[in-house]
């Protein structure tokens, strides 16, 4: 199997009327896959029941949005880890920095070592 991709046009950032446009890969998303059909796969390879599934993987939720609250890496084996990431201003003088300086922050997640190995495999075909 491949992942589609298709062409699209993108001018520059900033630039009043696009400025140079050019061409770039966009993958076309096939479709997605949400808890109850990812809970109905893992059923079929384990033993654990579709409640039990969903259960943790909702307290998951939970507990990841707490340890990540807390300034916690939560690594989930070869899943991969979560970490919070900001983006602050740019100050003069260290002692000006406070919490008012930081813009937005998000979570990153970093994948796994078999999640890495699959993306070196992936084909790709033009749609």
């Amino acid at each position: 199997m491949s992942v589609k991709f298709k062409v699209i046009e993108r001018g520059q950032p900033g630039v009043v009327g696009g400025g140079v446009k050019k061409h770039y890969a966009s993958v076309v998303v096939s479709g997605e896959k949400d808890i109850e059909q990812l809970t109905k796969a893992i059923e079929k390879i384990s033993t654990v029941s579709g409640a039990d599934i969903r259960a943790v993987l909702y307290a998951l939720v939970d507990v990841a949005a707490s340890e990540l609250s807390e300034g916690n890496i939560v690594r989930l084996g070869a899943l991969g880890y979560f970490r919070i990431s900001l983006s602050s201003n740019g100050l003069p003088n260290a002692k000006d920095v406070n919490a008012t300086a930081i813009k937005s922050s998000k979570i990153l997640f970093t994948p796994g070592k078999q999640l890495k190995d699959m993306q070196k495999l992936l084909k790709f075909e033009k749609v």
